[in-house]
């Protein structure tokens, strides 16, 4: 990386105030405006991205995770070019619905049928619909800190303030947003998650309403926080003994901890899950996948779910170039991804400690995150509470300045376009910032 110590982002900054005038905020979404400086981006390839001020970076966000294989890898870039020279959207079959949809059964253990959306926020919509109507029942148990898009029915308890969680034994349900109605939440239960007692009580309590519990099974959207040991098969057990389905949404530990993402990774297998992001490398695509006779409900029990774009041409030719890469020799691509992940997190302890600052790293090689913390250990959503943000914050924008680029909680993912010589890069420029916030009172 050519090194730019005076990197300004002059135009990025006048852009958004153009930008302002006309799209509601500046950004396409709430969540880029958090970034330290909300970039605009001029282009991307391999680990790297370049903004109209002619800064590069090292990146880490990958536009939030899609880009599992890093910007422009050629195997996509040509996928999407021949698909974009014939129809983009049909409204009907195509051949290579089925053949994306046969290497997703072939991948991920719960997929006996699949079905595909755009967005990871709608598949979640299509698996609790499903859930409800196979078991006849109403209730969704899903968990504080667990993020599952941002509609009325789930956007809920995902990040409360401490003084809003209430009680650890019953969590009261916190709406996520303005605008969000009471009685949206009337069919949900908040409990802690990994902590089966609280999962047990619930059950004992609401097992004969309970259709589903959801989660990610990596707490990805809250400080990647990982699975206690034995956590996620005692939750499949008692899903099972009470007659309820478990969902883990995988929209970000799909196809980036492995091919056949956490489920795989531990052994458990869900009776649905949803699937988004790095499925196509970059273009939009979600995935709901689960027993047949759960997902055939849409053709024969009466679950409604439709979709202009569901299964576009240009999607599905990245999905189906994505996951062809992934797979190839035996996996290689993501197995190279997570150690580099390893590798970097390893080093970041070691450069925060050499600065005395209270790091903890928690997550996996391909996605994991930053926490200042005195606690020594983070198990549930409530531990991250204690997180120093005001610090996180500091490191985020000394990072930026340093040509790192970061999601703004403090998630790193990783791709298998990053290199050995990238992550030396990246621990470089990261004790540097870390030396200029240690220095800051």
């Amino acid at each position: 990386m050519t090194p730019q110590p005076s990197r300004t982002w002059t135009r990025s900054r006048a852009l958004l105030e153009k930008s302002r005038q006309s799209l509601a905020g500046g950004v396409s979404s709430p969540f880029r405006a958090k970034f330290p400086v909300p970039l605009y981006l001029t282009g991307g390839r391999g680990a790297r991205i370049s903004d109209v001020d002619g800064n590069e970076y090292i990146d880490y966000a990958l536009a939030w995770g899609p880009m599992i294989l890093g910007y422009a890898h050629p195997v996509i870039v040509d996928a999407v070019r021949r698909a974009a020279e014939g129809a983009h959207c049909f409204g009907q079959q195509h051949e290579l619905e089925i053949e994306v949809a046969e290497k997703i059964c072939a991948a991920v253990p719960c997929a006996e049928r699949v079905a595909f959306t755009s967005s990871g926020s709608e598949a979640v919509q299509l698996a609790l619909r499903l859930a409800r109507a196979f078991t006849g029942r109403p209730r969704i148990l899903k968990f504080e800190g667990h993020y599952h898009g941002w509609m009325d029915s789930t956007l809920w308890s995902y990040h409360p303030r401490r003084e809003q969680v209430g009680p650890a034994d019953t969590p009261c349900a916190v709406a996520g947003s303005a605008g969000q109605v009471a009685n949206a939440a009337d069919n949900l239960l908040i409990a802690p998650w990994n902590q089966i007692d609280a999962l047990e009580a619930m059950f004992t309590a609401h097992g004969t309403e309970i259709a589903a519990v959801i989660m990610e099974p990596v707490l990805c959207n809250s400080g990647c926080l990982l699975p206690s040991a034995g956590y996620l098969q005692a939750a499949r057990n008692l899903c099972r003994q009470h007659g309820a389905l478990l969902i883990f949404d995988e929209v970000i530990t799909g196809f980036r901890m492995a091919l056949g993402g956490a489920q795989a990774t531990y052994g458990v297998t869900p009776d649905i899950a949803t699937f988004g992001k790095a499925v196509a490398g970059g273009p939009p695509l979600s995935v709901i996948a689960g027993r047949a006779e759960i997902l055939d409900q849409m053709f024969t029990g009466g679950v409604a779910f439709g979709g202009t774009f569901n299964g576009n041409p240009l999607s599905l030719a990245g999905a189906q170039a994505t996951l062809t890469e992934l797979a190839r020799n035996d996996g290689t691509a993501l197995t190279h991804a997570n150690q580099m992940g390893r590798d970097l997190m390893s080093a970041l302890r070691d450069a925060a400690r050499k600065h005395n600052l209270p790091l903890q790293l928690t997550g996996f090689g391909a996605a994991f995150s930053m926490h200042f913390t005195k606690r020594a250990e983070l198990r549930n959503y409530r531990d991250t509470l204690d997180d120093d943000a005001v610090m996180l914050q500091r490191v985020l924008a000394a990072a930026l300045a340093e040509g790192i680029h970061l999601i703004p909680d403090g998630r790193l993912y990783v791709s298998a376009a990053h290199t050995p010589a990238d992550i030396e890069q990246t621990v470089a420029n990261f004790d540097r910032a870390f030396s200029a916030v240690a220095a800051t009172p």
